[in-house]
């Protein structure tokens, strides 16, 4: 009887033992098993900042493209730029050249309608000096006057001016000496008597003034 209750007991404990030992790998395997979850959570994280890390340089790859396309495209603006300012110079001097030349040939034209004009002005002023005294009151006279003044005062408008000639000192690129005389009056080297008179348009000698210069 004795021997029956203690081979009872011992196989309660043996029973405990068991149960404990298979709860204890019970709980083992749930810790493997979430183990072995959280194992395979960081391989995958790592495998997803690995392709993260692999795309990034393809990205700044990307970045780096488009910035040298967009200096590229700077420089051709740039240069289109040099290449307007550059037309634009030359045109300026062009339009300057070429309203120098304009210039040059309407001075030119105005020179020699100038020249011709010069002979008609010479002969009303010869004319006019011819008339006596007693007949300048004259209405023909008074009219001749009149027109060469006109004259006078529109070749002056554009820019004609008579050289002054007598009391000057001789210049020879303004007058044209041809004659010597003696005079108590003037020095020599000075103008004393004006035979033609000279004319200048604007800065240019249209035509010299004939003159008599006093001799030494």
């Amino acid at each position: 009887m004795a021997q029956t209750e203690e081979k009872k007991v011992m196989e309660e404990e043996l029973e405990k033992e068991e149960t404990k030992e298979a709860a204890e790998t019970a709980e083992t395997g749930e810790e493997t098993e979430e183990t072995a979850s959280q194992t395979q959570e960081a391989k995958e994280e790592k495998a997803g900042e690995k392709k993260e890390a692999e795309e990034k340089p393809d990205k700044k790859e990307g970045v780096f493209g488009k910035k040298k396309k967009k200096d590229k495209k700077d420089e051709q603006i740039e240069e289109l730029n040099d290449r307007l300012k550059r037309q634009m110079a030359e045109f300026d001097n062009f339009r300057k050249r070429t309203e120098k030349e304009k210039a040059q040939m309407f001075d030119m034209g105005a020179r020699t309608i100038i020249e011709k004009v010069l002979p008609v002005v010479d002969n009303f002023e010869r004319g006019l000096a011819a008339v006596p005294e007693e007949q300048k009151a004259d209405a023909f006279v008074d009219g001749m006057d009149k027109v060469y003044k006109q004259l006078m005062t529109e070749l002056d408008s554009i820019g004609v001016k008579p050289i002054e000639a007598v009391g000057e000192e001789f210049n020879p690129d303004l007058h044209n000496a041809v004659m010597q005389v003696e005079s108590e009056e003037y020095e020599a080297g000075v103008v004393a008597q004006e035979l033609q008179k000279g004319y200048m348009y604007k800065d240019t000698v249209v035509r010299h003034s004939m003159v008599a210069v006093v001799s030494e």
